[in-house]
This record gives structure tokens, sequence and C-alpha cells, in this order.
């Protein structure tokens, strides 16, 4: 659908080369890591008074396209909404140095983590009010970079979400694949990759996130990574030009304007890839290009003003 030209430096987000090695009791250990079995059962529900929290925050249905109708228990959860459920719920004692969880995190030096892509299907529709279990297994690992001294571990996370009420029998209602990148310090050469092979859109959203919408997403996510919050964090230690917007964030409004125009349709499988980072105070359009019969829609993320692309994906539709 796409494709990706080699790297381009762009001056705004800097430039540095790194190399970083990684012992021969490092990479034991990642091992050890990759071989255990991980899994993490979080149970939550689908609560409409902390789904209207991500109303208010959504520029998609904060008011400002529409008049705001508040969520109400019996309301088919959206796509892409149950993103905002089933964190895990760790103390601030056990998180890793940049705010992260560390669950289905690799060991040291493997700490520095970016959102890489996903895909979600959906099976059966949830509705608010209803009791809801996500299992996370690790679906698979993978290791890149470790002959030419910039190694990067690629971590799959499988997890289905059930209605409590099942026990944990039959297929999930929604089944979803979150794909990491973890970065062993002292970082990563800031660079921006050129995607091509984008069509002519067919429809468009701008909005501009703030340090505001940042926060507020990352409390109803109860994310505390720094990269989002703190702005010296992100450009001293990570080499950031600014504060990074959620990848989740960026993968849900590209399925929230699809949404509203087609708010009819059912979506049955979104899948998505980061390309580059976004960050705050830059306005971002949203943008979509009808496939064939509509059954499908390309849509991607982009920067305004530079035309940089952070996220690309498609989405299809039931068949009516």
């Amino acid at each position: 659908m796409y494709n990706l030209l080699a790297p381009r430096t762009i001056s705004q987000l800097g430039r540095r080369s790194y190399s970083t090695h990684v012992s021969a009791a490092d990479v034991a250990a990642l091992d050890h890591w990759i071989s255990s079995e991980k899994r993490l059962v979080v149970h939550d529900t689908l609560r409409p008074e902390h789904l209207s929290n991500l109303y208010v925050t959504l520029p998609t249905r904060d008011g400002s396209q529409k008049p705001f109708r508040p969520p109400e228990d019996g309301d088919r959860l959206q796509p892409g909404h149950h993103l905002v459920f089933f964190h895990p719920r760790n103390q601030e004692s056990v998180l890793r140095a940049d705010g992260t969880d560390a669950d289905f995190c690799p060991p040291e030096p493997f700490t520095r983590r970016m959102w890489a892509g996903g895909k979600m299907e959906w099976k059966k529709p949830l509705t608010l009010g209803t009791k809801v279990n996500s299992v996370s297994l690790i679906d698979s690992v993978e290791k890149k970079g470790f002959d030419t001294g910039k190694p990067m571990v690629f971590v799959n996370q499988r997890i289905v979400y059930s209605p409590s009420k099942n026990h944990g029998h039959g297929p999930g209602s929604i089944e979803e694949t979150r794909s990491h990148v973890y970065l062993a310090s002292p970082g990563n050469s800031r660079i921006v990759r050129e995607v091509t092979g984008l069509p002519t859109a067919d429809f468009e959203f701008t909005y501009l996130p703030t340090p505001t919408t940042l926060f507020r997403f990352s409390a109803l996510t109860f994310n505390g990574h720094y990269i989002h919050l703190d702005k010296e964090y992100a450009q001293k230690s990570e080499g950031y030009p600014e504060r990074l917007v959620h990848g989740p964030m960026t993968a849900l409004m590209l399925l929230e304007v699809a949404k509203m125009h087609r708010p009819d349709s059912v979506f049955r499988s979104f899948e998505y890839r980061a390309r580059n980072p976004l960050v705050v105070g830059r306005t971002i359009t949203i943008s979509g290009a009808w496939g064939k019969e509509g059954r499908s829609v390309q849509v991607w993320a982009q920067e305004a003003e530079s035309g940089v692309v952070g996220m690309t994906g498609s989405i299809n539709f039931e068949r009516k």
C-alpha cells in the first residue's frame, strides 16, 4: 500500500548518530526474557463516565464539530475506544525510569520504547456498562541491528477482549496486536522517513494537539511516559524537538475521522504503522481515501506544515 524511501535527515528533528554496545550478558538476559512466559489479565468495566472524558478530549467528539452527546450505558463501544481502558495498575515505585510500565518490556539496556504499529479486529460488539476482561500475551519478539551496533527489540503483544460473563470461553469480541520497539541507550538518530505512494485524499480533518490534549490522554490511559509530558526529558534524554503525541491517540484519530465520514458502517479491521513521530503544538491533518466500492479506506496522519507523515493505516468495513 505504501512505500518507504531511504531515510533522509530533516533539520527540525536534529541529527545524531549512535552506536550501542550490548554485552553478552545483556543478550543472555534478553534471550531468557524472551523464553519466559508473560501473561497479563486486566478486568475493567466500560464506564460511560470514563469514556465521556475521552469524548471531551477528542476534537471529533468534543462538541466543536457537532453537538456534544455524552455516552450512555447500553451504547455500542466505538472503534478504538477500548484503548482508554484495561491499563496496568502498577505503583510508581515499579515503573521504569522514563515513567513506563515494565509489563512486557525487555530487560535493560532496552529501555527506550516507541509505539510501532498494530492491528485491531472487531468480532462482536461490546456495549457500555459491560464488564470485560483483557488477556495479553507476547505473540513474538524479534531482534534487529545487533550486528551493526544499533540493537532494537520488536515486541508484538496480542490482546483479546471478552465479556467477563464468557469466563474466557469462545472467541474474543476484540482481538488486537500491538507492536513496540525498544532501543538500547544512549539513543537513536533522529531522522524522518519519507512515505510515498499516498493516494489523493477524499476527505481531511485538521486539529492541533496541545499540551492539554497530551495530558488528558495520558491521564485517560494511565500513561506516565515522560516523552508525552516532560518537554525537557523529550528533548534532552530522547532527542525529540518536543513532547510526542501518543501513538494510540493518532491511531484512534484515524479511526475517528473515518467514522465521521462513514457513521453507519461497521468496522471489521484496522491495520496501522507508525512512520515518524508527531509532536505537540504542530497541526496534524488526518486524511482518507476510499477503496474499491467503499469497502475500505486508506488513512494517514501528517504534519500540516512540513508534510511529515506520522502514521498510515487501512480500515476494512463489513459488507452490506
